[in-house]
């Protein structure tokens, strides 16, 4: 059982929200490098040059920070060996809350 607490939390930082947004329209598996890549354009609004430092530093936080923290939910399985994090079973409870955040947020590349 998802505690509303967790699924707050989870909610409660900009990119562990853009992790959730784009894992719940995704069908499988989706790399790390994808989901930077993703969350990189994302939070750059309006669009600029994204220095290649940039990217890495996102790459390390999600790594070490943000996916693991997610994955803490039984929901998200993040396999950092392999370099890939997916959604399993999202609650349908969970599920609207993470569609009315990203209704609420409209990251930039709707």
């Amino acid at each position: 059982m998802v505690l509303l607490d967790t699924v707050f939390d989870l909610l409660s930082n900009e990119r562990r929200r853009f992790t959730l947004y784009y894992l719940k329209e995704q069908d499988g598996p989706v790399s790390v490098d994808e989901l930077v890549a993703t969350i990189a354009e994302w939070e750059d609004n309006p669009p600029r040059d994204f220095a290649e430092d940039g990217l890495e530093r996102l790459e390390i936080t999600l790594e070490h920070q943000h996916l693991p923290k997610s994955a803490e939910v039984d929901f998200i399985e993040y396999r950092p060996e392999e370099g890939i994090i997916q959604t399993k079973g999202i609650p349908p409870e969970v599920g609207a809350l993470v569609t009315l955040a990203r209704i609420i947020e409209q990251p930039a590349n709707d």
